[in-house]
């Protein structure tokens, strides 16, 4: 273990053949044999010991090298492999394909983590062959402090997969893949590194390698997909893309996925495709674990026609899907190329269609909200973990920042990774070190952003190879024509939709009526504000109805439009006002008096709303939630629960007389965290209501 290649003479043919049995017991193919750019990476790793960065498309075989690279240098004492992949799925699968060769694979991730102590003890023992793991892990307090250490020390083989998410200008950067420079650094040398990704322009390659160190094989290959048919149908309204979906799906080869921007869309399209007769389901971030799996399963074996999903879906390298059509442009054609090539794999003919909509740059300024928050925010928290000189909960600290907890946990990782605070059992701690803004840093990847975003504007335009475009968003040459998509004339593609399937997708998405659910527990640590409330939640409202989320694809547009800065304060629009009874009327609430919460933004719109209902309910106004103090903001705290209470409780009070035992009515405009409806509930019970049941035009998720 400890010579150099150049000090041992190696019989490389000898070594190659031992790869190609190992390759064909991972794949089952007893006629399988490696090409030479596989041959040249795994010859790099396991017998020169190198370094090396491998962009090669989906579909090339990158799993391949690393698994074989493993049996090798596993039949020559080598430590473990160690896998960094962000994906869960994939990992299942890689996990499955190991097997098959002989090689023992096991994982720790956030979905077995009753399995983490006999996986450690097996790796101690040395019975462990792979391990992947997820860049979140390595900063795992235990992980990184007990297991992290022992794998350094013994590792056989380094791998990062999705390696273009190291970079800041990779277009799905992770802060915890920074954490993988430390871990390079610490790694014996001679070990071999392998990183790996489809999805590289020239300058994230070039970035990634000089993250590897020196004297790294960086192997590029073209990233076409023979096998892919890209195509573009733009409609103008949501019924009709919907409509198109369930007209076409049928006729799509084999199974495949159906992309959606949101959650919410992955529920509502696959409940209409389900009406129409397609056999779908929706998988999505929220979908436990266990559900997530048999879905991937019945997808792989088709037993299902398409998953309805959100971007948390990524099959692995063995499942061959016919289609992949994506109901919203995703916010780059990097992300895009990544998502389709989900498709085409283990089949020479699969079909990619996008059929964009006018609602998803509202999507995609939604996320770029989340980016890294400005300075202040931060030398608060920074402040508030430095004066509490002990471990702070996400949870805790949201009581005195305001930011929401995906965010706060965000901002956490990237100043762990920089140095300024640590993750250790029981929270967050700062670390006294010297920390500086990086407004350069942060300027320049929001700017990437939005060049990428116009990029995927002018994709859906283009009238040249749509191949050849996407290529070119990854600096890989290509010829001017493909032949295969729809502008090169391959991809004959429907680009109507008969009347009868547009009236009925319209009848669908016109259904108005999504329930609000009530909050149940208040914010941990309220105490730290000053607010003794904690625990279960006795005194709020029931459950209560909202035309529409703002997200959802019928309603979602009027609502939308309706709640920019730029429309007016005015009365609730006529087509909103019928899609309000139409709720009333599958609803049927069993109230006595109406509650509406005053409103700083649109105080003509909420009074018109409860003005309506009170005569469309023949019950009376009695009171409203009213604002007493002005000076607090009416977003304050919207960002996390604990801010959010605290500004409500500030900002507002009950005024008006509650009938005894009323059924209250409670009316607002919109709904984002449900605090306001739920602190206001709390109040018309108190003064004593009955019950309270909330009735909104919109809630944003």
């Amino acid at each position: 273990m400890t010579s150099s290649p150049a000090d041992v003479a190696v019989d490389r043919a000898a070594v190659r053949a031992e790869a190609e049995a190992s390759l064909r017991a991972l794949v089952g193919r007893p006629d399988a044999e490696l090409r030479e750019d596989q041959w040249t990476a795994i010859e790099a790793l396991a017998v020169d010991r190198r370094r090396a960065l491998v962009v090669q498309r989906t579909g090339w075989g990158k799993s391949a090298v690393y698994f074989v690279a493993t049996a090798l240098l596993r039949s020559r004492g080598a430590g473990p492999t160690v896998i960094v992949s962000p994906l869960l799925a994939l990992m299942r699968n890689q996990i499955q394909a190991a097997e098959r060769a002989g090689i023992h694979a096991v994982t720790i991730n956030s979905t077995n983590p009753e399995d983490w102590g006999r996986i450690e003890a097996a790796i101690a023992e040395g019975q462990v062959d792979v391990l992947l793991v997820s860049p979140e892990r390595l900063n795992n307090p235990g992980f990184r402090d007990e297991v992290l250490p022992r794998l350094a020390a013994t590792t056989g083989l380094l791998v990062v997969d999705e390696a273009h998410c190291i970079s800041d200008w990779g277009h799905d950067f992770r802060p915890d893949y920074r954490r993988i420079r430390t871990m390079l650094e610490d790694l014996r040398p001679g070990i071999p590194v392998l990183a790996t990704t489809a999805t590289a322009n020239a300058r994230v390659t070039k970035d990634v390698a000089e993250q590897l160190g020196d004297d790294v094989l960086v192997l590029r290959g073209s990233l076409d997909r023979e096998s892919l048919r890209l195509g573009v149908v733009r409609l103008p309204t949501a019924d009709m893309r919907l409509a198109w979906l369930a007209d076409n799906l049928g006729s799509l080869p084999g199974s495949g996925i159906v992309y959606c921007l949101t959650v919410a869309a992955t529920q509502e399209v696959a409940a209409y495709l389900r009406d129409r007769g397609h056999v779908v389901a929706a998988y999505s971030g929220q979908t436990e674990t266990s559900e997530r799996e048999a879905l991937e399963a019945d997808l792989a074996a088709g037993r299902v026609k398409a998953l309805i999903a959100t971007s948390a879906l990524g099959m692995g390298f063995d499942a061959t899907l016919g289609f992949v059509i994506n109901l919203g442009a995703p916010s780059s054609p990097v992300s895009y190329y990544q998502q389709v090539g989900r498709a085409g794999r283990g089949t020479d003919d699969a079909v990619v269609v996008l059929l964009p909509g006018i609602e998803d740059r509202d999507i995609w300024a939604y996320f770029a909200s989340l980016a890294f928050p400005r300075e202040e925010l931060v030398r608060q928290t920074l402040s508030v973990l430095a004066e509490a000189g002990r471990p702070m909960s996400t949870a805790a600290l949201e009581t005195y920042v305001d930011l929401n907890r995906t965010r706060l946990e965000t901002m956490l990782k990237v100043l762990d990774v920089d140095g300024a605070v640590q993750r250790v059992s029981g929270g967050w701690v700062a670390t006294g070190q010297e920390w500086s803004y990086d407004r350069e840093r942060y300027a320049r990847v929001a700017e990437a952003r939005q060049r990428e975003q116009q990029a995927m504007l002018d994709y859906l335009t283009h009238e040249g190879c749509r191949m050849a475009y996407l290529r070119g968003q990854l600096d890989d040459p290509a010829p001017e024509r493909c032949g295969r998509c729809d502008n090169c004339g391959g991809l004959p593609t429907p680009t109507t939709v008969s009347e009868a399937s547009a009236a009925e997708a319209r009848e669908a998405l016109a259904r108005p009526g999504v329930a609000v659910a009530p909050r149940k527990m208040w914010p941990t640590a309220l105490a730290n504000l000053g607010i003794e409330l904690k625990g279960k939640i006795a005194d709020g409202a029931e459950e209560g109805r909202a035309i529409a989320r703002l997200t959802d694809l019928g309603h979602g547009q009027a609502l939308r439009e309706l709640f920019r800065d730029t429309t007016p304060d005015g009365p609730v629009p006529l087509p909103l006002i019928q899609a309000m009874v139409t709720v009333l009327q599958d609803w049927r609430p069993r109230v006595d008096a109406i509650v509406f919460t005053e409103s700083a933004r649109r105080p003509g719109l909420v009074r018109d709303l409860a003005d309506g209902l009170s005569r469309y309910l023949q019950v009376p106004i009695v009171g409203r939630w009213s604002i007493v103090d002005p000076a607090v903001d009416p977003g304050r705290g919207a960002a996390n629960s604990a801010q959010r209470v605290a500004a409500v409780l500030r900002r507002s009070a009950l005024e008006g007389e509650i009938p005894a035992g009323a059924r209250v009515l409670l009316v607002d405009d919109r709904t984002s965290t449900g605090w306001t409806l739920t602190v206001a509930a709390r109040a018309i019970r108190a003064a004593g209501a009955e019950s309270v049941v909330p009735l909104v035009l919109a809630t944003d998720s």
